[in-house]
């Protein structure tokens, strides 16, 4: 059987393949503590769960239109006004297959063979396949810690070349848990808009960030860029990283498009998690997800401490979603290595920074705080061992 060109080159996700490499171990009677994934372990919210189990009573489950539920798409455009002060029209709100099928239709509408795409290294790994995969080629530009591991406009003009038509930014970043200041993300979409070029923000940790000194949430992409086309999800906010649900805003011209595509790539996102999630946007449920936020922001702090009592440092402390990106360079090893023998001998799942791309890959690793606070200590306690037995 011949494979295709395209599946040969995608480079495996790493934190995926980790897993894999975890489980096996599990099988073998080890505890390991999985800290290489983002899957916060709440799980839906109450209501949620209650919902899905009064629609899987046995009616029929057929396709919904391939933009979504009407009602569904009318509550994430309210949870927009709500939530982050911007006027929002359900029309162009559309309801994914989970926030890598909103980027798979999004890049599908916007990309052409011979496209150039700036994103920023680190960066979330499937961004870019998802881009090469629609023959476009990616510009990885670097971004340290001085730029909080993000793109800012001075490295995006710099970059900038007579064949980029478009920039995807993930504000807050996995791998990095920071996020772009919003004069800066102001500033890249406004040096993109004056080039005619389109603009992906990436804002599925969004609501997990942390609130101002006012108690006021972030501000979204698209008050800052109406013309943005911004993805979310139900993942991660809402704890619903199996449920397989998401949703793009993108403007008005481009929702024919969009919907063609759904139709054909997806027919729909799944029927029963869409009418479940209706309930996600309850006053209840809400509460529940802000409740979790601020347990997440409980379990970066004892990450932090962690960290920094056993050498671990990280330059630049998250502000939103739940990973943080420390510096193994002391250590001797490279962040292959570390998380292979850390995998190993302690027993700690982890992600190197391959994963992210070139620029921090042989001296940064990933951890996930999204797992249990008696995981999270455990996980401490175990690479402590590992990194005291090292020196």
């Amino acid at each position: 059987m011949r494979i295709s060109q395209r599946a040969q080159a995608v480079a495996p996700f790493y934190a995926m393949e980790f897993g894999k490499h975890a489980a096996a171990m599990e099988a073998k009677g080890h505890h390991v503590v999985r800290l290489n994934l983002g899957e916060p372990d709440f799980g839906a919210p109450p209501a949620v769960l209650e919902a899905i189990r009064e629609v899987m009573d046995g009616r029929p489950m057929t396709y919904t239109a391939a933009l979504g539920l009407p009602a569904l798409r009318e509550a994430i455009a309210r949870f927009y006004l709500d939530r982050h002060g911007v006027e929002v029209d359900p029309a162009r709100v559309v309801v994914t297959a989970g926030a890598s099928a909103a980027l798979v239709l999004s890049t599908a509408a916007l990309v052409d063979p011979g496209d150039e795409v700036l994103i920023a290294d680190p960066s979330y790994p499937c961004n870019r396949q998802i881009v090469e995969s629609f023959g476009a080629r990616v510009t990885l530009v670097p971004a340290g810690a001085e730029s909080r591991y993000q793109l800012d406009a001075a490295s995006v003009r710099s970059y900038w070349t007579d064949r980029t038509r478009g920039i995807m930014v993930a504000t807050p970043s996995n791998p990095t848990g920071t996020s772009v200041p919003a004069a800066e993300l102001a500033a890249i979409c406004d040096l993109a808009r004056e080039r005619d070029a389109w603009r992906i923000v990436d804002e599925i940790y969004l609501d997990l960030s942390d609130h101002d000194d006012q108690g006021r949430p972030p501000r979204s992409a698209l008050s800052l860029d109406p013309d943005a086309v911004v993805v979310n999800s139900f993942s991660k906010y809402f704890g619903m990283t199996g449920w397989r649900l998401g949703w793009c805003v993108v403007p008005e011209p481009l929702v024919p498009a969009m919907e063609r595509l759904a139709q054909n790539y997806f027919l729909c996102a799944s029927a029963p998690a869409q009418h479940a999630a209706l309930a996600c946007f309850t006053p209840e449920s809400l509460a529940v997800c802000e409740a979790r936020r601020v347990e997440f922001g409980r379990r970066r702090a004892l990450v932090l401490d962690g960290l920094a009592r056993i050498g671990l440092p990280v330059p630049v402390p998250p502000d939103g979603a739940f990973y943080v990106y420390f510096d193994v360079s002391r250590t001797g090893l490279t962040s292959w290595q570390f998380c292979e023998r850390a995998l190993q001998e302690a027993h700690v799942a982890l992600t190197p920074g391959r994963d992210f791309g070139a620029h921090t890959a042989q001296t940064h690793v990933r951890l996930s705080y999204a797992a249990s606070t008696d995981d999270l200590r455990e996980g401490i306690a175990r690479l402590g061992k590992f990194v005291a037995a090292l020196t």
